[in-house]
C-alpha cells in the first residue's frame, strides 16, 4: 500500500496552482464514502468525479495513474488518491454501480 506522504513525493510536481493536498484528500474521502469508486478488474478502477468518469490504474509498485486532465497536468488528482484511500476505508473495493 502506498502512503499519503509517498504519494506526495512520487506524484509531486510542485505546481503552484495545484489543490492543497489536504483539500484533495477530503475530496478523495468523499468519493470513497459516496461509493463513487468502482473496481473493474486488473488493478483498474472507475472513479465518478464531478466532471466525468475516469479510469485509475494501480501499478504493482503502488503508484497510480489517472486519465483525467488534472492528472495529465499535475501528476496528482482526487480520483487517484481515492483509489489509494480505498483499503484504508475498510473496503477492499468500491461499490458496484451502473455508470
Amino acid at each position: 500500500m502506498i502512503s499519503i506522504s509517498r504519494y506526495e513525493r512520487v506524484n509531486d510536481l510542485g505546481a503552484a496552482n495545484s489543490m492543497p493536498i489536504e483539500d484533495m484528500m477530503e475530496k478523495a474521502r468523499k468519493l470513497v464514502q459516496r461509493g463513487r469508486v468502482e473496481y473493474i478488474g486488473d488493478n483498474l478502477y472507475n472513479v465518478v468525479g464531478d466532471h466525468g468518469t475516469y479510469t485509475v490504474a494501480k501499478k504493482i509498485d503502488g503508484t497510480v495513474t489517472c486519465n483525467c486532465p488534472g492528472f495529465a497536468r499535475k501528476k496528482r488528482c482526487s480520483h487517484s488518491l481515492a483509489v489509494i484511500l480505498l483499503p484504508q476505508s475498510g473496503r477492499r473495493h468500491g461499490k458496484r454501480r451502473e455508470l
